[in-house]
């Protein structure tokens, strides 16, 4: 009976032995796989983030083939028909050689266009003028005449005018005789006026005082006022 129970005791101290054995083991192998798959996770992490980053600069560097597929349509981009740009019509004026509207290339200057009339004269004024201002299209441009000039002309007229009072039977204009050209020479009287006083006379014959002037179209009292010092019916003495 001794002999048995010792018997039994020895396989249940060796059964133990193997059981604890055992869960060493599993312990073991758990910590293992334990370990294993956070590398291998880490591993799948690393090389995944690796990938991204990778795929990222590449899709910033466009592949050589690109160039080949892009070349064309920049080629055709190139051989498009461009607009041409619309001329431009100015009308120049004022201190010139001749008053007319002329058609210059686009972009161009307020130089170009007075050249394109032939140049100023020398009474103009140029530094009232940026010559170098560009053109707009149906723009009109009058060039200045100088002060100096203008005030000589005014002193001109009004010696003129003033000699005529001094002596306005000597220098009276005989309306009823008087060219255009003489006409010309009374105050507000142009072209146009000289040239109705003469249709006038010729429709209704001679004027018999200074007075019947007035029934000239566009002469008015006030045009009246300042031509009838210097205007006659009479003939010269």
């Amino acid at each position: 009976m001794g002999s048995g129970r010792l018997e039994k005791a020895e396989i249940q101290a060796a059964l133990d032995k193997v059981r604890r054995e055992e869960r060493v083991k599993r312990q073991i192998y758990l910590i293992v796989a334990t370990i294993v798959s956070l590398v291998v996770g880490g591993l799948i992490v690393y090389f995944a983030l690796s990938g991204r980053a990778t795929g990222e600069k590449a899709a910033l560097t466009p592949p050589p083939e690109w160039n080949m597929a892009c070349a064309p349509v920049m080629a055709d981009v190139a051989s498009l028909p461009t607009s041409t740009p619309e001329p431009l019509h100015v009308y120049v004026t004022g201190a010139v050689f001749e008053s007319k509207v002329v058609t210059l290339p686009a972009h161009s200057l307020v130089a170009d266009a007075l050249e394109a009339v032939g140049g100023t004269t020398s009474e103009a004024d140029l530094e009232a003028l940026n010559l170098a201002a560009p053109l707009a299209n149906h723009q009109q441009i009058v060039v200045p005449r100088r002060p100096s000039e203008v005030q000589s002309a005014s002193q001109s007229r009004s010696d003129t005018l003033d000699v005529a009072s001094s002596d306005a039977s000597a220098l009276a204009i005989n309306i009823n005789a008087a060219t255009v050209e003489q006409l010309e020479t009374l105050p507000n009287i142009g072209a146009t006026r000289a040239q109705q006083i003469i249709a006038y006379r010729e429709e209704h014959g001679p004027f018999a005082q200074i007075e019947d002037i007035q029934d000239v179209s566009g002469i008015g009292p006030s045009i009246y006022a300042q031509i009838a010092p210097y205007i006659t019916v009479e003939p010269k003495p």
